[in-house]
């Protein structure tokens, strides 16, 4: 009898120190409630990541789409003898007349005096584009897509002013507004990643008569 009693109590001991280390229900809802708050975090942060990431992709799209669509027209801008803005398109050209503001959806290039050799960019209103052609040429090429505004031409003052008449040192404006951007195509607007995109730069020929 006197070996059992200690035993007991030694039992008894354990028991209850088994008890006390275990988890309560309360407890082990607060752990869960920690864990997927930081789950929860990690997700956002990774969705935040790839977010940031497509928006870095278009807007990389999008520059390089916009040097390739200008890089010749500046080029042969800079180049000209003589400039023209005013409406066109692949069979005909017509300028602005004089005291008109000098905007349009074309403009004609003339690399020389000899009129009849000319490059011409217009807006297509058929399918929203930039293209370009030269004189004799039956096609057009594509230079740039997905532009809404149908003005993307401007003769301007060294101020910024649209121009009434065709002034030997005028700047040419070139405005292009784009509704959707491609590699990769993303949709500009509601919805999209951008409110919208735009391509504005100035221009003046290296040699003023």
């Amino acid at each position: 009898m006197k070996t059992s009693a200690p035993c007991l109590e030694r039992g008894g001991g354990g028991a209850r120190r088994s008890a006390a280390s275990a988890f309560t229900l309360t407890e082990l809802m607060i752990s869960v409630a920690i864990l997927v708050l930081i789950l929860a975090g990690v997700i956002a942060s990774q969705l935040f990541g790839l977010g940031m990431f497509q928006i870095t992709k278009a807007k990389l799209g999008a520059n390089d789409m916009a040097r390739k669509a200008i890089n010749l027209l500046i080029s042969e801008i800079r180049s000209a003898k003589s400039i023209q803005i005013g409406t066109g398109d692949l069979n005909s050209f017509s300028e602005i007349p004089p005291n008109t503001l000098q905007q349009g959806p074309a403009i004609q290039i003339y690399p020389s005096t000899n009129t009849s050799y000319y490059v011409r960019y217009y807006w297509s209103s058929a399918d929203n584009s930039l293209r370009r052609l030269t004189n004799g040429s039956a096609t057009s090429t594509l230079v740039a897509n997905s532009i809404s505004n149908s003005l993307p031409f401007t003769a301007e003052d060294y101020a910024g002013n649209i121009l009434t008449n065709n002034q030997n040192n005028r700047v040419i404006g070139l405005n292009l507004q784009f509704y959707q951007l491609e590699y990769p195509i993303v949709q500009v607007g509601p919805g999209g990643l951008f409110d919208y995109y735009q391509l504005r730069t100035r221009i003046t020929r290296r040699t003023l008569e």
